[in-house]
């Protein structure tokens, strides 16, 4: 079996990759993650290597604009709770509690 001629020639037969083309598919995997849900403004902010990993892999995009979308929702539910709870506590904190005495030094002998 020989080795073929492809492994015989020169390194300069490989495609160089242009900084264009980075662009390009740059540009491609942020409309993506934008169809598939994503703010535009953070897929913007994101590092291209964020983006190549999220664009690999669409159920973890899925998964987190799911908590994103969740977690609103409980945070709007749970801030009148927790503004009850404030409004409860504050005549409680009202109080205030009993000023104790200042204790007296005690007097140290001197060394003579």
């Amino acid at each position: 079996m020989g080795t073929g001629r492809t492994l015989n020639k020169d390194p300069r037969t490989r495609p160089i990759k242009s900084q264009g083309e980075k662009r390009r598919r740059t540009k491609v995997q942020r409309a993506r993650l934008v169809k598939f849900g994503m703010d535009q403004a953070v897929v913007a902010k994101m590092q291209p290597e964020d983006v190549r990993l999220l664009v690999q892999r669409p159920v973890k995009v899925k998964k987190l604009l799911a908590k994103a979308a969740a977690k609103p929702a409980v945070e709007v539910a749970a801030k009148p709770a927790k503004a009850e709870k404030a409004v409860k506590a504050a005549p409680k904190a009202a109080k205030a509690p009993k000023a104790a005495a200042p204790k007296a030094k005690k007097a140290t002998p001197k060394a003579e």
